[in-house]
């Protein structure tokens, strides 16, 4: 009842308190006896106190004690009446001062309790847009424990991962990161780390891939934590080796076009001065006829002349980790064109001695030529193979295409039969010959193989090509050298 009385606005509970005491009042008044109702003052003072101040609250306990000597029928004494009223006055003002207490403190909780509201729905809103945001995320978002388990991973992450959605928390980062479990956590000496780097990535299928990550470090009271969003970046690097190996061949047609030329020029001589012959009819001692022989002989050296070494900035090479990128520029294309393919990479394989950009394209022109070879055939295999032998390191890419009518003219530029250009295994051996190594042709039974043979790198070449320095290693470039001769196909 009380708390009903208690309801409503300020005035409201006032006028409540005044009718209250009107009323008791009236009663102490009009009803005469022994018993007596002062007491019942103390309702209308719990009213008065939640709605009154300090110094309000005394002068109402004022007026009703006043009201209770007033209708006493004892008579009022010093000796008894000041002592009394004391206690009658305490007792209101206390009541009062009570229960405005109460309502200071029952106004604080509540006004908390809003505050909370208002935070709770704030953060909550907070969250689910940030739920939102991760979800919706094209970037893979993940966060792992102390023990490198993922704990939280979105939509995006399950898909670059080929996982089924809902599936990677609880795994290990390791088995598809295994660069982010090398990163410290946080501890009282070390502190967080906020970077970004770039390493290679292992779907649940196998397939690898490069990544950029950025990620940071943190403490939570549960242990350290490792936040992390990863991109697939393995398009870039197909992007850059397709484009490079375009503008190689480019190059090399405008080179082999340049040398066509001269030779055009000589077989014009060459039949101005047959003409002369012909006309003459004399050979023995003819000048013309010694001029023929110079001539064929200039030709004949200019038909037998190989390129220039255009890959002169050969050095040490992690020749796993190069097949590792061919691996991410390839599986989307034979995948696209259902060809079936296995890496035989023998482990420990010694760095080698290449220029990694034109032994990169001698690759992507093997594995090109494969493509070609085996599209419409109803088995479609290629299999790319790498081990240590006899003191060289052999590639062996070989596929199910049917093989090669004349093997004997494989190597020689602007072949008729072939579907591009002509020039790619031209230039591709010329490149392997120019940094020691070699290229060569190995019928199979069903298509056909090609041996890329390379040189292990020099132990001085090696421990400059493993070094901080190394330009050549997964995803660096070699930078020119002043005053040295650059390569042709990359000008």
């Amino acid at each position: 009842m009380l708390s009903n009385l208690l309801r409503g606005s300020r005035t409201a509970v006032l006028i409540r308190a005044g009718m209250i005491i009107a009323i008791v009042a009236l009663i102490d008044w009009r009803v005469e006896g022994p018993l007596r109702f002062g007491f019942l003052y103390l309702f209308p003072m719990l009213l008065v106190g939640s709605a009154l101040n300090q110094w309000q609250i005394a002068a109402v306990a004022a007026l009703c004690t006043v009201f209770t000597e007033m209708f006493d029928s004892v008579a009022w004494s010093a000796g008894t009446g000041v002592p009394r009223n004391i206690l009658v006055f305490a007792a209101f003002q206390g009541a009062g001062l009570f229960s405005r207490g109460i309502a200071l403190n029952r106004r604080i909780q509540e006004n908390h309790l809003h505050q909370i509201e208002a935070e709770s729905e704030a953060r909550r809103e907070a969250e689910e847009q940030l739920k939102v945001l991760v979800e919706s995320s094209p970037a893979a978002i993940l966060t792992t424990g102390a023990d490198g388990c993922v704990l939280l991973a979105n939509d995006a992450a399950h898909r670059l991962l080929a996982l089924e959605p809902g599936s990677l928390p609880g795994r290990s980062l390791g088995d598809y990161l295994p660069a982010l479990v090398n990163v410290p956590s946080p501890d009282g000496k070390r502190g967080s780390f906020r970077t970004v780097m770039q390493c290679r990535g292992r779907r649940h299928d196998g397939e690898v891939f490069i990544a950029d990550v950025w990620f940071s470090t943190y403490r939570t009271s549960a242990g350290p934590r490792l936040a992390a969003m990863v991109l697939d970046t393995s398009e870039e690097l197909r992007t850059r080796e397709e484009v490079g190996l375009h503008q190689l061949l480019s190059s090399s047609r405008i080179l082999v076009g340049a040398v066509s030329h001269e030779i055009r020029n000589i077989c014009g001589t060459i039949s101005v001065v047959h003409a002369n012959l012909a006309r003459n009819g004399a050979l023995a001692g003819n000048q013309d006829f010694e001029a023929l022989g110079t001539l064929i002989g200039g030709l004949e050296k200019i038909a037998s002349m190989e390129l220039r070494q255009t890959a002169n900035r050969a050095t040490s090479i992690d020749l796993a980790a190069l097949l590792d990128e061919l691996r991410i520029i390839l599986e989307p294309s034979l995948r696209d064109l259902e060809i079936a393919a296995a890496w035989n990479v023998e482990p420990g394989l010694p760095a080698v001695w290449a220029d990694r950009q034109s032994l990169m394209q001698v690759f992507l022109n093997l594995t090109r030529n494969s493509e070609r070879a085996m599209a419409g055939r109803p088995r479609r295999q290629l299999t790319i193979g790498a081990r240590l032998e006899n003191q060289h390191v052999l590639v062996r890419v070989s596929d199910s295409g049917g093989g090669v009518a004349h093997p004997d003219m494989l190597f020689r530029p602007f072949q008729q039969q072939a579907k591009a250009t002509g020039l790619g295994l031209y230039l591709s051996r010329a490149f392997m010959r120019s940094f020691r190594g070699d290229l060569r042709y190995e019928p199979e039974p069903q298509g056909s193989g090609f041996v890329v043979e390379l040189s292990p790198a020099p132990p001085a070449a090696e421990n400059v090509g493993n070094g901080a320095g190394d330009s050549n290693s997964a995803g660096g470039r070699p930078q020119p050298v002043p005053g040295e001769p650059q390569p042709a196909a990359r000008s």
